[in-house]
């Protein structure tokens, strides 16, 4: 059981901080891309507004012109004219441009003098941009933006290589340094969680081996009291105060009987063999019959043939008692006990179903907890501590199955699920 708890909490808070991580990671790239993409088309925007196509070599205005008048010339950009002193990065990058006209015709293009990038090349992109309307984008390795000059369109391309590889470089190294955090973390979490468990397994061990000590110690003085009790009724004859003894007797020793066998169930080693399921149930239902009839109930059987699991008879045949003396017990007068049993899946589904009121979903979290009780069905004159729903979970856990409750249409159903052979 301890072992099943550590996992679920080492599973939860490695979950929590891989989320954190990616969550992380996923910021950190997102922003940073955000940010080197926004520098980048602000360079280019830049790099837009100073370009200019020359009226003839070499006349190269002193100042920047009126951008808002199309027929001015606009210089065209220099990475060393001073008015770029204040972005570095323009040192740094490179670009490329295509001048096309309105009717498609390829005016000027700026290659950087550089071989990367074919003129043809440059030139086929800028069509394939002006022609999509696509106002900025990534092409290849070239990030671009699109501007309407006045009496051209301008395409303006900067490699973005490096970019790319940068930030390849920056997941690439945060995924890894960030994994080997996160084994270092597991690791940590399980030692963590380990202490952190321990006490609790320490306190749950003494429990059980108290309740077992318990019992063994209790059982010899009934049983005394028992012996004792019957021999003064033979003498006495009929007397109230010792039928009281006797039957207070009678409800201790079977409160005994019941925590020597959850103590049996969950700390003895349990000893399969291939039993068929269903002429156990069916063979250990027959005797509820009598049972219910006097309750005023039917029980109702629905017995799939031929299921088979790897399980302990004694245990099994105890299972089924409890689920139904539980559904006997607390059904409604002139209603139905049903049982069933089926293939589904890879398991074998039993279910018992009463008719009975809807159980709150605060009592099913304690519903299989030892001395656990709905009080709507305490009325003091039954034998039961509730500790048959406590057994019947250890026995169902013991075998690698699930039990489980729900409650619909005025009913309530027990469903246990096991694996089958």
């Amino acid at each position: 059981m301890f072992k099943k708890s550590r996992r679920k909490i080492v599973a939860a808070i490695m979950s929590i901080l891989v989320l954190l991580f990616l969550g992380t990671l996923a910021i950190i790239y997102g922003f940073s891309y955000f940010e080197v993409s926004k520098t980048n088309y602000d360079m280019l925007h830049r790099y837009a507004r100073l370009y200019y196509l020359e009226k003839q070599s070499g006349d190269i205005p002193s100042k920047a012109p009126d951008i808002s008048n199309p027929d001015n010339d606009i210089p065209k950009p220099n990475p060393d004219d001073p008015r770029f002193e204040n972005i570095p990065a323009f040192h740094l990058a490179t670009f490329y441009s295509v001048a096309i006209s309105y009717a498609g015709d390829i005016l000027a293009t700026d290659n950087s003098d550089g071989a990367v990038y074919e003129d043809e090349i440059l030139g086929q992109y800028a069509v394939d941009i002006v022609n999509s309307k696509k106002k900025k984008g990534i092409t290849e390795n070239l990030i671009y933006i699109m501007s309407d000059k006045g009496s051209y369109y301008l395409v303006v391309f900067m490699d973005d290589t490096i970019m790319q590889q940068s930030m390849t470089t920056l997941f690439r190294y945060t995924l890894l340094f960030g994994s080997i955090a996160l084994v270092a973390l597991f690791f940590v979490a399980l030692h963590l969680v380990k202490r952190i468990v321990k006490p609790l397994e320490e306190s749950y061990q003494k429990q059980k081996q108290f309740i077992s000590d318990a019992g063994h110690e209790l059982k010899t003085p009934v049983s005394v009291v028992s012996a004792n009790a019957e021999i003064l009724s033979r003498e006495l004859g009929e007397n109230q105060w010792l039928a009281n003894i006797q039957y207070e007797n009678e409800r201790i020793g079977k409160l005994v009987e019941q925590l020597l066998e959850l103590a049996r169930t969950e700390n003895t080693v349990l000893k399969t063999q291939r039993l068929d399921f269903s002429r156990l149930v069916a063979g250990e239902a027959l005797p509820f019959e009598s049972v219910a009839f006097e309750k005023g109930l039917v029980l109702n059987c629905n017995i799939a043939d031929g299921l088979f699991v790897d399980g302990n008879s004694g245990q099994l045949k105890q299972l089924i008692s409890i689920l139904l003396d539980n559904a006997v017990r607390h059904g409604s007068g002139g209603s139905e006990v049903t049982l069933l049993l089926r293939a589904e899946r890879n398991h074998v589904r039993l279910s018992v179903i009463n008719d009975g009121d809807e159980i709150l979903p605060e009592q099913k979290e304690h519903l299989f907890d030892r001395f656990y009780r709905i009080d709507t069905a305490r009325n003091g004159e039954d034998m039961h501590y509730g500790l048959g729903l406590a057994i019947a979970k250890a026995i169902v856990t013991a075998h690698k199955g699930k039990i489980a409750v729900s409650c619909h249409d005025g009913k309530v159903e027990f469903v246990v699920r096991m694996p089958f052979v």
